[in-house]
């Protein structure tokens, strides 16, 4: 007799019930382990104080900063973003599309970052999206264009961008992040 196959779904509620650190993407889990490095701490705190900084100066109104948080994509779909930036008001969860995400590349995620989460930010339509290589010390940004469909912007690692929101447009250095 043949195997059938089975495939767990999992939801939002589920993931609330979870112990430890998990993202959960399309019904499945992925686990968020080992804990970051100082150096991935130390970035996302770089990131996460210079994007507050830069929409404190430029009156960015209903602008916000996160590090760590859950963004609930869909009843299916939690993840957490090392640092996200948000323009619109949120409550207690943040589950509108954030305007840039951050993701610093860990050999533990680097993968789930450059295929799986890419894909997902760029079909729900955040607008910028970051990924940070401390390895290399360099930044590969990506914007949503009028398509939907992420362009890259360009390889950063001691450059300056001028990241552009319906709400808000500042300056980033990337040059400022490196600094631990």
């Amino acid at each position: 007799m043949e195997a059938l196959h089975y495939d767990e779904h999992y939801t939002r509620a589920d993931y609330a019930r979870w112990e430890g650190d998990w993202e959960l993407i399309y019904g499945h889990p992925y686990a968020m382990s080992p804990a970051p490095t100082t150096t991935h701490q130390g970035l996302s705190l770089q990131i996460a104080m210079q994007l507050y900084r830069k929409i404190e100066e430029s009156g960015c109104e209903d602008c916000k900063v996160f590090q760590d948080v859950d963004y609930e994509v869909s009843e299916d779909t939690v993840v957490r973003p090392d640092v996200l930036l948000i323009c619109k008001p949120v409550g207690e969860v943040v589950n509108k599309v954030p305007e840039i995400i951050f993701e610093i590349i860990s050999p533990a995620t680097g993968r789930r970052d450059e295929t799986i989460k890419f894909e997902l930010y760029q079909k729900e339509g955040v607008g910028y999206y970051v990924l940070v290589y401390p390895d290399g010390q360099v930044a590969k940004v990506y914007r949503c264009n009028e398509l939907g469909k992420y362009v890259k912007v360009g390889d950063f690692d001691n450059e300056t961008i001028e990241f552009e929101t319906k709400k808000c447009r500042f300056d980033f250095d990337f040059s400022k992040i490196w600094r631990q």
